[in-house]
């Protein structure tokens, strides 16, 4: 791929730029790779077991989060997916348009709306699903059943981290400011 840099040649760009510095680099090489291993995966799936299904990284997350939890309210499904509801909303219609996802009103609430699984949907889930596992087996295939345990676990706490502690840790960062709205398609100033 043009432009690519292999980890290492990565890791050693970063370790020339950053030696006089004081920074704590366990966490900085944990965090970076995080980042590059879930790029990484996710760019191998898109392009093998995905492409065979014309799918996107997101639309298959999204199809995952409605065969996991069943049917959903719209942000629900959008904040496990992690994406915006209008990112969702386009990626449901276009698996809507497939034949795959069914959206419905909510049935007390007319401001929600709901999204399921049809039942080519299901069946679609049924059989890719067992291919892209048998994939999540080849990117993890250098580590053993102990080490993706580990591993696992290791993410886990991470994300329980933010999860728990990442609203109290902003607010401490921002000296109790809110935020700046996000803003589509501009950058923050600074």
């Amino acid at each position: 791929m043009p432009g690519h840099r292999s980890i290492t040649e990565a890791e050693k760009l970063a370790q020339a730029k950053l030696g006089g510095i004081a920074i704590r680099r366990e966490q900085m090489a944990a965090v970076a790779n995080i980042y590059r291993a879930a790029a990484t995966v996710r760019h191998h799936l898109e392009n093998s077991v995905l492409r065979g299904s014309d799918l996107t990284w997101t639309a298959f997350v999204v199809l995952w989060v409605v065969w996991v939890w069943g049917e959903s309210e719209t942000r629900h499904i959008a904040e496990e997916a992690g994406i915006s509801k209008g990112t969702l909303t386009g990626v449901a219609r276009t698996l809507e348009s497939r034949g795959l996802l069914r959206r419905a009103d909510h049935p007390s609430d007319g401001r929600l709306v709901l999204l399921r699984l049809t039942d080519e949907g299901e069946a679609f889930m049924r059989e890719v699903f067992p291919a892209f596992n048998e994939e999540e087996a080849f990117v993890t295939s250098q580590l053993s059943d102990e080490e993706c345990r580990g591993l696992a676990d290791g993410l886990r706490r991470v994300v329980l981290q933010v999860e728990e502690r990442g609203e109290e840790r902003r607010r401490e960062l921002l000296g109790g400011a809110e935020p700046a709205p996000r803003r589509s398609g501009r950058r923050a100033k600074g």
